[in-house]
């Protein structure tokens, strides 16, 4: 059994009313009818059935529940699969849980208790079962049954979950602590094992009565791969807690599906360590789309009740706590990025914070400190956890009522689209004017089919992954004309008078220049899958307009998009549009399949590999067309000819990130450095070189620096991205230009412009008009063979954080009509292709992978 999900009953229509707001209702506020859920197939339609009740369950070998009972009450034992012991487990040093001990204290505890279950809600990286354990008073089927309708109705219907006294009464507030996203920052699993074993097995009445009207799910941990290995990463070598608004990895996958199916009233994610326990909210800017009010009255007070309980603690280190909102400046511990497990939470109804434990024990302080002194610090932070669990359990029910009327406001005001509440002075100490973040949400969004549509897969997958965090879509069955432009059928619209209207909006919004608002940022700034994601995505209308005029039905998942044109004896042209298109090409050359590059950068697939074609169509939702005749190469035409295409071989020097994507493409990818090469790394099986770190052509030696050399001699091609890249691009003296670097922590969507024309490496010409960047770089001085591919606009920031880097300039307007993508050949005869954008940016962009394909596939073909 995994995590209990059962399939939801979709409201045709749900009206809405105003329930017990915290500020008065804004002048204009009105009703609204909302149309159906959009899915519970979430991650290709997978459903979830709930878990039996009094019964055992096991593991198999594959880590996946299997049931044995057939109730849905709780306890919902499970007997987890337990893993060999592993001595190299980087807790032990510590004196806390290695993963391997995990399984067995949840094993014992179910025996012992019955208001401990425990389950598997997936499996990390390399294996590992993912725990949720959920602490409640026993259940009968028919109750769990009762929290679990209670729960939907509070989201789908808050005018009826309002007026609901039962509900007001008895429904459990929901908690949820997830422990050890990073996993080199441990205690939060041990602190959260602490209060498993203390609630499991308290005989005290007021422990027992917490569990009567309270369920506190606690995932306790969500890195076990980063956990026994010691690193902040997991195995793949992402940073888990900035991928929640993006969802690449399995670990964020898993407890998003734990917060859509608890949908906790609050929540606790345990970090450290900063010298000070730190806990949360944060610093302006606030994310605007929260409903803010709702969000900080509880925030501020839950944080200063935990910073009471560590201080109760009697360490000297744990005397105080750091509130960022109350002690630092803006810009220092922002909550403004949805990437954040808190932040991601706020928009699914949460009071969400992070916790950072105070006394480093990871990295140098790991190995340089005696195992003493490392289990005292370890000691102190697994009661620093502990005590902001048990603090924040206790405010969720202390506080129960209010958590519950606030959270039924949010999906009210989601559902009626109202605007935002315009905070005071004052409302909570020390807020002002500098924390006043709010936006005008649209009526909706429209993602065109058809002509309209720039990629109909990077739509499909646009509005799968939409669905699969909760934001609910519809399908038009009917042309239908908004804000005067004609939507065929097919059409997809997201009404945004929705309960997680804000996720949808952070989601699909352009975002918001804030370089002027703050001085700095702790993270990223930008994002938008609406203009980053290769789809077409339109917004239309006001919040207070009507809804549009098209008979819609609910999407559960997107419908299919791959397509081959009629004519079979024609060849196929194949457009790198999307990261799918990429994925078809490589799938079509590990078969065999002869393709051919036209100058524009268009694969054209021979006639005799239609049935190849048909399963590349089928498998990745690509769409062939029919390969044109005539004209020039730089027109499209190919004349029967063009370049042969062979599959890149790609000797990396990358970030995780950057590596991955790659391989997601189909690439055959082998991780190069500085030391690799120096070692004797041969580069005579690659056909392409891409830098962007970790390969410094001056620290190269003798031998290698000759092996890179023969290597861009005899034809291997080149791809660099940022600073390093160029820097490379430079030293080993391929193409003639130079590169100038922007402050180094800017980061946003930028707005580009057309290139120097058709000829070169094409990645321009298919390209989205915005790109991303971090430590943005452009390209001055191009040489005479030099051509740019891309520029930056003439006022290159959309959303974002991008100041000048003082006198020495480096802003976005020293960027704007800059060259942002350069191509070329060297003196050397090798092809080059240098970004000096972010376009793999944490699996984000996805929008951008057709570029840096278009430039592989030219810098190899010679």
């Amino acid at each position: 059994m995994a995590l209990a999900r059962s399939v939801r009953r979709v409201f045709a229509a749900v009206a809405v009313v105003a329930t017990l707001p915290a500020l008065a209702a804004p002048v204009g506020a009105q009703e609204s009818v909302g149309a159906g859920r959009a899915s519970d197939g979430r991650d290709g339609g997978h459903v979830r059935t709930a878990a039996p009740a009094e019964q055992t369950r096991s593991v198999d070998a594959t880590g996946q529940n299997r049931t044995v009972g057939d109730h849905e009450g709780y306890p919902r034992r499970t007997q987890l699969r337990e893993f060999p012991e592993n001595p190299d487990d980087k807790a032990v040093k510590l004196g806390l849980t290695p993963y391997h001990d995990i399984a067995p204290q949840l094993n014992d505890l179910q025996e012992r208790s019955d208001r401990v279950s425990a389950e598997v809600i997936g499996q990390s990286t390399q294996g590992r079962d993912l725990y949720l354990v959920t602490l409640t008073s026993p259940e009968s089927p028919r109750e769990a049954a009762r929290q679990e309708r209670w729960r939907e109705l509070i989201e789908q219907d808050p005018k009826a979950a309002a007026a609901d006294e039962r509900l007001a009464r008895e429904y459990k507030a929901p908690v949820w602590i997830n422990a050890n996203i990073h996993g080199d920052e441990w205690e939060g699993t041990d602190g959260a094992l602490d209060v498993i074993e203390r609630l499991a097995t308290s005989r005290d009445a007021d422990d027992r009565a917490l569990l009567d009207s309270t369920r506190v799910y606690l995932t306790v941990s969500n890195n076990p791969d980063g956990r026994v290995a010691g690193t902040r990463v997991n195995a793949a070598g992402f940073d888990v807690n900035r991928d929640h608004i993006t969802s690449t990895q399995p670990e964020s996958r898993a407890v998003r599906d734990v917060l859509i199916e608890t949908q906790p009233l609050v929540m606790i994610d345990e970090h450290g360590y900063t010298g000070t326990t730190l806990i949360e909210p944060g610093t302006p800017p606030h994310g605007q789309n929260y409903e803010y009010d709702l969000y900080l009255k509880h925030a501020y007070e839950n944080a200063l009740g935990m910073e009471r309980a560590i201080g109760e603690l009697g360490h000297d280190e744990t005397a105080r706590a750091d509130i960022p909102f109350r002690d630092f400046e803006p810009g220092e511990w922002d909550d403004w990025p949805p990437i954040f497990t808190p932040m991601y939470s706020i928009y699914h109804g949460a009071v969400g914070h992070t916790v950072e434990v105070p006394l480093r024990v990871n990295r140098a302080e790991y190995d340089e400190l005696p195992v003493s002194e490392l289990r005292r610090r370890s000691g102190i932070n697994r009661e620093v956890a502990g005590a902001t669990i048990s603090a924040a359990v206790e405010y969720a029910d202390r506080n129960r009522p209010e958590l519950i009327d606030d959270q039924i406001e949010v999906f009210r005001r989601g559902w009626a689209g109202e605007p935002q509440r315009e905070i005071p002075d004052g409302y909570v100490p020390g807020f002002g004017e500098e924390d006043r973040y709010s936006v005008a949400f649209p009526r909706a969004y429209v993602i065109p089919a058809g002509d309209a549509q720039r990629s109909a897969k990077a739509a499909a997958r646009l509005v799968d992954h939409l669905v699969a965090h909760d934001v609910r879509v519809r399908r038009a069955e009917h042309t239908f004309h908004l804000d005067g432009t004609r939507y065929p059928k097919g059409s997809y619209v997201v009404d945004m008078h929705q309960p997680k209207r804000g996720l949808a909006n952070v989601m699909l919004a352009d975002g918001k220049d804030i370089s002027g608002d703050v001085p700095q940022m702790y993270d990223i700034s930008g994002w938008s899958h609406g203009l980053l994601w290769g789809a077409t995505v339109k917004a239309v209308g006001a919040s207070g307009d009507e809804a549009p005029a098209v008979r819609t039905s609910p999407v559960h998942a997107a419908a299919p998009t791959g397509s081959l044109p009629p004519s079979p004896r024609a060849d196929l042209a194949l457009t790198l549009t999307d990261g799918a298109d990429v994925r078809a090409a490589t799938f079509l050359l590990d078969r065999g399949v002869p393709l051919t590059r036209r100058g524009d950068g268009t694969l054209v697939v021979p006639a005799s590999a239609r049935e190849h074609a048909e399963v590349a169509a089928d498998r990745f939702g690509v769409a062939f067309a029919k390969a044109r005749t005539g004209g020039s190469e730089d027109e499209g035409g190919d004349h029967g000819g063009g370049e042969q295409v062979a599959r890149p071989v790609v000797a990396a020097a990358a970030s995780d990130d950057e590596v991955a994507v790659l391989r997601d493409l189909g690439f055959d990818v082998r991780t190069v450095s500085t030391d690799t090469l120096n070692a004797g790394f041969d580069l005579g099986e690659m056909s392409t070189l891409y830098v962007s770190t970790g390969l410094v052509h001056g620290e190269l030696n003798a031998e290698a620096r000759r092996s890179v050399a023969a290597f861009l001699a005899d034809g291997g091609g080149l791809v660099t991205r940022g600073a390093g890249g160029a820097a490379f691009n430079e030293a080993a003296g391929v193409l003639p230009v130079t590169a100038v670097e922007g402050r180094s922590d800017a980061n946003g969507v930028v707005r580009m412009t057309g290139g120097d024309g058709p000829s070169g490496a094409g990645t321009g010409a298919d390209a989205p008009e915005h790109s991303f960047v971090y430590s943005p770089l452009w390209f001055t001085g191009l040489g005479a063979d030099v051509r740019a591919e891309q520029r930056y606009g003439d006022d290159p920031l959309v959303s974002g954080h991008w100041l000048p880097a003082g006198d020495a300039g480096g802003g976005p307007a020293d960027a704007a009509g800059q060259a942002s993508v350069v191509s070329g050949t060297g003196p050397q005869g090798a092809r080059a292709v240098l970004f000096g954008t972010e376009p793999l940016f944490r699996d984000h962009p996805k929008g951008l992978y057709g570029q840096v394909a278009s430039a592989m596939f030219w810098a190899s073909s010679t």
